[in-house]
């Protein structure tokens, strides 16, 4: 296991890159802890998984060095740096059965008959395969056959890392939500450091310690689940996070309150001079209809999901969803949004402006 550090790390697939436009991955610095759990999040084409590339050694990067703990594996081939990595589509040995596919990564390092069968039978369990050890891979379906794939990334205990590359793409949703939890008990139990890449934020939310939001080339935010949800660092996190995601809508500001839609929404902060583009986004979760007070909004439909209510409105031309509790009235008279003022975010060119004391 090993602590993963990024330092003034860049890539492009140019040769002479002119512009930052020109690169896949923009500058960044980071430090991801000795056995942390971590999910690299975003949209495609984020750059997720040349980041995760340049970890694994597949790619080189155009600027900045790749440290294993104290050792520099900028250089070094994906042998070397002794990781596991899955895919997002299977790669088994179709002649083996399932048990020599898990073993085939212990027998190659030439470990112990007797650990190996402990092992092997370990990891079958987990992933739910010990009925079917002895079937040729040939023949199963492409989410067994990616079941066997996670099974032999995870079945060495002596890895730096273990990378996964959007894995449980070909899983049926049910097995997925079994394999998350079961990849959070293998962190748990044996504590290898985890990369996870994926564009599902659930995946991410529940799988991970700590979330690296990646957008355009470039980490935006790297925080727990709750963090990211309470306070985004970035417009795209908060869009991108939660199901709705926030409200964003512009705003100018002064001092501890905002002008927006015709009207002024309580901050629960002081804020200097904002210059550049201003915003102020606001979770579903902390709005609320209302007959009087607060913004105007015009309620197009109401989507009844169980557990709560999402009503899909628009204010100043604009969509705007809020989360309204399971078996509130919803009047023809409630026509207004109130925010909760502590909750209310402000940006300025799409960054978190920090409030003050009122």
């Amino acid at each position: 296991m090993a602590q993963i550090t990024l330092r003034n790390l860049a890539h492009s697939y140019f040769p002479n890159p002119k512009s930052e436009q020109d690169f896949a991955l923009k500058e960044m610095d980071h430090v991801w802890q000795d056995g942390g759990a971590y999910a690299l999040l975003g949209s495609s084409g984020c750059g997720k998984t040349t980041l995760l590339n340049i970890i694994s050694g597949i790619v080189r990067p155009s600027h900045g060095r790749v440290l294993f703990g104290d050792r520099d594996v900028t250089d070094a081939e994906t042998a070397a740096r002794n990781i596991a990595q899955v895919f997002q589509f299977p790669v088994v040995y179709d002649t083996m059965t399932v048990r020599e596919n898990l073993a085939f990564p212990l027998r190659n390092r030439g470990m112990d008959a007797a650990y190996i069968a402990g092992r092997v039978n370990q990891i079958a369990q987990m992933i739910g395969m010990e009925d079917i050890l002895n079937r040729k891979a040939r023949g199963l379906t492409a989410d067994a056959k990616q079941k066997i794939s996670l099974g032999r990334g995870m079945v060495r205990e002596d890895v730096n890392a273990i990378l996964f590359d959007e894995p449980l793409t070909v899983i049926d949703p049910h097995m997925k939500w079994e394999l998350r939890t079961q990849l959070k008990q293998l962190h748990r139990e044996f504590g290898h450091t985890m990369i996870y890449v994926t564009h599902d934020q659930t995946e991410a939310l529940t799988f991970a310690d700590k979330v690296v939001v990646m957008y355009d080339g470039r980490v935006v935010q790297m925080g727990t689940p709750e963090e990211l949800f309470e306070t985004p660092a970035h417009t795209f996190v908060g869009y991108f996070i939660g199901s709705p995601g926030m409200n964003l809508m512009e705003a100018s500001v002064s001092g501890s309150r905002a002008r927006v839609a015709g009207g002024e929404v309580a901050l629960g902060a002081g804020y200097g001079a904002v210059s550049g583009r201003t915003q102020i986004g606001i979770r579903p979760e902390y709005c609320s209809l209302t007959a009087g007070e607060g913004l105007p909004v015009t309620i197009r439909r109401i989507e009844d999901v169980g557990r709560h209510r999402i009503v899909r409105a628009e204010m100043a031309g604009q969509p705007f969803n809020i989360i309204a509790p399971e078996g509130m009235a919803i009047g023809a008279d409630m026509t207004r949004v109130a925010f909760v003022p502590g909750k209310v975010s402000v940006y300025a060119d799409d960054w978190r402006v920090a409030g003050g004391a009122v």
